[in-house]
């Protein structure tokens, strides 16, 4: 284990010319898989975040239980880029020529060893998690309603042609033939029904090809594509009051528990904050105000930054608020947002008397071949912060240096 960390720890200070090193010579060596990916250098950007923070999830968890499980869950949801063993093996190749070429004198015999040999039960556990699976690898679904709320909000209702199981709180990954070979994970808005529709908050981000589709272009009977649901934000029903926390469109995994407890009325009182950038992004305040009049055990508390200001000042609202609240040790707390915003609510509920071990949210969700349905670990090297753009090697556009 520790010659795996170790030797990571030098491949992360080099993690920008690991990826392109990683992805030209996948691309170069086996030109057919380089369709399985996206076709833009900025998508491709998002591909070498996605695949080294996989890894370093990976490095940090090594002697965590919790490993395997995420493997097989990854190799489960690979399934819907039509992964086979063969894509594995050449994954595995080229992954060990990037090592080995960023690593440099580190690269040594016994190194090399120690990672092929990981690599090989990273693949297994993946392999045997596809094909244990009784779902299909993906599940076509109509868009049934399509709702705009401003610019840059978007409701979408599916329905897919076989029922998806999901549990309120989790997300799917979605696909559009508007933008090949593109997954993103969205959250699921709303508990299971019987007609099993399902809701998906999307905001639109600059240079969002997908999510600008999703909030701009998708019409009713439309077809997406949705993988398997995933995320561990799920309810756990304990006898302990419940604090749910949102912001932006991270209200989508809050609503489904909301309706979730709705459903199953809570013995304890559940307190809710809304979080939003201005009033205009309140945009399901009517439901929200529905359901704190009609159950007594809900508080709702909105946030927003007083008109003019920054909108930083919710965030600082936020706290103050969080701040004049008593019994954090006693709460659980369910927590989603933007991945700053979660990170540092975490933190602040903490410093409050909040145990660790009941503040739940996800890591930051990402689809695409090198994340998985777990989530979007994110590691710690320096390439994270004010990285340089990319210059991809695209063998499509013009031939590379043979390696």
């Amino acid at each position: 284990m520790r010659i795996l960390k170790s030797s990571f720890a030098v491949v992360e200070r080099r993690a920008e010319h690991a990826a392109k090193f990683f992805y030209t010579h996948l691309f170069w060596h086996n030109p057919g898989v380089r369709e399985l990916f996206p076709a833009s250098f900025e998508d491709m950007e998002r591909q070498r975040d996605r695949l080294f923070a996989a890894l370093t999830h990976v490095i940090a968890h090594l002697e965590n239980e919790s490993l395997l499980p995420y493997l097989r869950d990854l190799g489960r949801d690979h399934r819907k880029f039509l992964v086979g063993p063969e894509h594995y093996a050449a994954v595995g190749t080229s992954l060990l020529a990037a090592l080995a070429e960023v690593a440099g004198q580190a690269w040594t015999p016994r190194v090399e060893k120690a990672w092929a040999e990981a690599y090989q039960v990273m693949a297994d556990a993946m392999t045997a998690g596809a094909d244990a699976s009784g779902d299909p690898p993906w599940w076509d679904a109509e868009v049934v309603r399509h709702l705009r709320y401003g610019r840059d909000i978007g409701v979408v209702t599916l329905r897919p042609h076989a029922p998806l199981p999901h549990l309120p709180g989790q997300y799917v990954s979605v696909s559009s033939d508007r933008v090949p070979t593109t997954w993103r994970t969205y959250s699921i808005a709303n508990a299971p029904r019987p007609d099993h529709t399902l809701d998906l908050h999307v905001s639109r981000i600059e240079r969002g090809r997908l999510s600008t589709a999703l909030v701009t272009g998708v019409e009713p009977g439309e077809l997406l594509r949705l993988g398997a649901a995933g995320g561990q934000l799920t309810l756990r029903r304990t006898d302990r009051p419940v604090s749910l926390i949102a912001a932006g469109t991270g209200w989508a995994p809050i609503r489904a528990m909301l309706e979730d407890l709705a459903q199953h009325p809570p013995d304890q009182d559940v307190r809710l904050f809304v979080v939003a950038r201005d009033a205009a992004h309140l945009y399901d305040r009517p439901f929200i105000d529905a359901c704190a009049a009609a159950f007594r055990w809900l508080g709702v508390t909105y946030i927003t930054p007083a008109p003019g200001r920054h909108r930083r000042q919710a965030t600082d609202r936020l706290a103050t608020a969080l701040g004049h609240r008593a019994l954090w040790p006693d709460q659980d707390v369910y927590l989603s947002g933007p991945p700053g915003f979660v990170e540092e609510t975490a933190h602040l509920l903490e410093a409050l008397g909040a145990p660790p071990g009941r503040i739940f949210h996800d890591a930051v969700p990402a689809a695409g071949l090198g994340s998985g349905p777990g989530g979007r670990p994110l590691g710690s090297g320096e390439w994270l912060l004010d990285r340089p753009a990319p210059h991809w090697h695209d063998p499509a556009a013009r031939a590379p240096r043979r390696f």
